[in-house]
């Protein structure tokens, strides 16, 4: 699965992959990882990306289009 909205948020955000892994305390490596798809997200990261956008894990997960 493919994490397009954890990726937009950041782009929006004017972030960069190495500002938020660091952040969540990961290497961009596997931040890159996480955004491609190749390797699944903690739901601890997901709820750690859900509090700093300020949005849910159901947003960041496709489940809802309600940001």
């Amino acid at each position: 699965m493919r994490y397009e909205r954890i990726q937009n948020l950041r782009e929006d955000s004017d972030l960069t992959q190495k500002e938020i892994s660091a952040y969540l305390k990961i290497s961009q490596r596997t931040y890159s990882h996480y955004e491609n798809g190749t390797r699944n997200i903690p739901v601890e990261m997901l709820s750690r990306l859900a509090t700093y956008y300020g949005t849910t894990i159901d947003y960041l997960v496709g489940r809802t289009d309600k940001r």
